[in-house]
C-alpha cells in the first residue's frame, strides 16, 4: 500500500509540473500587472520575450526546487559519489543521440528541404538580441527545468526503460516543436530533438541521478549557444 500511495504521489507531483510547464506564459504577465503596461505595446518585441521567458523560467525552477529539494539533495549523494561513471555513460549516451539528430536532420533537409526548425530559428533571435542573459536561460535555467519535466516525473512515475524512454522522446520532441508547427516537415522535427530527450532518458535509468542528464543537457545547449551567436 506504501509503494501505491508512493507511485501515486509522484505521478500527482509530475503532472502538476507539466501544467505548470505548459502554462508557464501565465507568469509573464505579472510584470505588466506590477507596471500597470498593456501588453499589446510590446507584442514582437524580441527583448522583451527575452525578459519575459527569464522571468517565468526563474518562478518555474524555484517551484520545482520546492517541490523536488529533497530529491535533489539524494541525487546529488549519488552523482558524487558515482561521478565518473555516470559522467562516462552520460556522455556515452549523449554522443549515440547527437548522432541521430545529426542524420535525421540530414535527412529532413535533403529530402525535404526543410530550413531548420522554426523553434531553433526564433531562439537564434532572441540569442542575437541580448547574448547574456540568453546564454542565462538557455545554458542553466532550461535543462534544470526539462530534466524534471520530461525526465524525472517520467521516471518517478514509468520505471521499466523502454516506456519510459518513449515517452521521454515523444514529449520532449513535441515540447521543442509544437509551439511552431505549421506542416508535416515541422513536426518531423520531433525525431531529432526527441533522439536527444530519449538519450538523456537512457542516460537517466542508467545512472540514476538527474545530475548527469542536467550536466548533458547543459553542455549540449552551452554547445548549441555558441553556434547560434557564430551564425
Amino acid at each position: 500500500m506504501k509503494t501505491i500511495n508512493d507511485r501515486v504521489n509522484k505521478a500527482v507531483k509530475g503532472l502538476l509540473i507539466f501544467i505548470l510547464f505548459y502554462s508557464s506564459f501565465i507568469f509573464q504577465y505579472i510584470p505588466f500587472r506590477l507596471f500597470n503596461e498593456n501588453v499589446s505595446n510590446y507584442v514582437g518585441n524580441t527583448r522583451m520575450s527575452v525578459l519575459l521567458s527569464t522571468f517565468s523560467d526563474l518562478i518555474i525552477l524555484f517551484i520545482i526546487i520546492c517541490v523536488y529539494y529533497k530529491d535533489f539533495v539524494e541525487d546529488f549523494k549519488k552523482f558524487k559519489k558515482n561521478f565518473k561513471k555516470s559522467m562516462d555513460i552520460g556522455i556515452a549516451c549523449w554522443v549515440v543521440g547527437f548522432i541521430i539528430m545529426v542524420v535525421s536532420n540530414a535527412i529532413l533537409l535533403v529530402f525535404f528541404h526543410a530550413n531548420g526548425a522554426n523553434n531553433e530559428n526564433a531562439v537564434r533571435t532572441m540569442i542575437h538580441s541580448l547574448p547574456i542573459l540568453m546564454g542565462f536561460n538557455v545554458c542553466i535555467l532550461a535543462p534544470i527545468i526539462e530534466e524534471v519535466v520530461f525526465r524525472k516525473t517520467l521516471y518517478d512515475v514509468f520505471k521499466r526503460r523502454e516506456i519510459f524512454v518513449f515517452l521521454s522522446f515523444l514529449l520532449f520532441g513535441y515540447a521543442h516543436v509544437s509551439s511552431m508547427a505549421t506542416n508535416l516537415v515541422d513536426w518531423l522535427y520531433i525525431i531529432p530533438y526527441g533522439a536527444l530527450g530519449g538519450a538523456f532518458a537512457v542516460a537517466y535509468h542508467k545512472t540514476d541521478t538527474i545530475y548527469t542528464t542536467i550536466c548533458l543537457h547543459m553542455m549540449h545547449n552551452f554547445l548549441a549557444f555558441v553556434l547560434g551567436l557564430l551564425v
